[in-house]
C-alpha cells in the first residue's frame, strides 16, 4: 500500500518521539523494515527523503557494483538502499535477474512487453498510405461495421420474439 508523505511523516515523528515502534506498525497496519526504512531515510535526508522519488536510469556498471557491495562485502541491502536513494524493489529485482540470467542481463536494455496487436485496433495515421493500404484499412472497417449489424440485427430479433411469447406486439423502435 503507498503512504502519502504526510502518513510517513507521522509515522517516523511518533517513532522519534519514543512511541515503540511495534506499536506504531501494529495501530497503522506498517511492516516494521518499511518504517525502519523510513527512519533511516528521514535521520539521513530529513523530511525530503520520504519523499516520492523521481525515476532515475542507474547505469550497468553501478548496478553490478551494488550487487557486489551486498553480495561480496556482506553491505546491508538497506543501507544500500538508502546511502544510493533507490527503491529496496528495485534493487531485489536486480539481484533476482543477475541469479537467474547472469549479470550480463543488467547490460541488455529492457523492452517492455506489449499486449499483440489487435487486428480490429485502427492502425496509427501515416500520411502517406498507398491504394492496397487503403483499401485494406476499409475493408477492416467494413467487417467491423458488419459484425456491429449482425448483432444488433440478433439482439432486435430476439427482443421481437420475447415480445411474442409474452403476448404483446413487437415494438416499431
Amino acid at each position: 500500500m503507498k503512504h502519502s508523505f504526510e502518513e510517513k511523516l507521522n509515522y517516523v515523528r511518533l517513532a522519534l518521539d519514543g512511541t515503540p515502534q511495534r506499536q506504531i506498525c501494529k495501530t497503522y497496519g506498517l511492516g516494521h523494515n518499511n518504517l525502519r526504512f523510513w527512519i533511516d531515510r528521514y535521520r539521513l535526508y530529513g523530511e525530503e527523503g520520504l519523499k516520492s522519488k523521481p525515476y532515475v536510469d542507474i547505469s550497468a556498471n553501478k548496478k553490478e557494483r551494488l550487487i557486489r557491495l551486498y553480495e561480496e562485502k556482506g553491505v546491508p541491502l538497506r543501507q544500500i538502499c538508502i546511502e544510493h536513494n533507490i527503491s529496496r524493489a528495485a534493487f531485489e529485482k536486480w539481484i533476482k535477474q543477475v541469479h537467474t540470467r547472469g549479470d550480463g542481463l543488467l547490460y541488455k536494455k529492457q523492452q517492455q512487453d506489449h499486449p499483440p496487436k489487435d487486428p480490429m485496433a485502427r492502425p496509427k495515421k501515416k500520411e502517406p498510405q498507398t491504394e492496397l493500404e487503403k483499401l485494406q484499412y476499409e475493408n477492416l472497417r467494413l467487417r467491423a461495421e458488419n459484425a456491429l449489424l449482425k448483432k444488433v440485427k440478433a439482439l432486435v430479433e430476439e427482443e421481437e420474439a420475447r415480445a411474442r411469447r409474452n403476448g404483446r406486439k413487437p415494438s416499431t423502435n
